[in-house]
């Protein structure tokens, strides 16, 4: 398991290579792709009423 000092050194790593002022951009992007690939999984993104004509 990782603990609690390998999430913290982890963090520092990402901080020192994207910046303070990307890390915002960074996570927004993620949860949006996140987002994106849940509905494309579940086929959300088609309507149903224009696939049975």
């Amino acid at each position: 398991m990782i603990g609690t000092g390998e999430i913290i050194v982890i963090l520092c790593v990402v901080l020192l290579l994207f910046g303070g002022k990307k890390l915002p951009e960074f996570a927004k992007s993620l949860g949006k792709g996140i987002r994106e690939f849940k509905k494309a999984c579940q086929g959300t993104d088609e309507d149903p009423k224009d696939s049975s004509e």
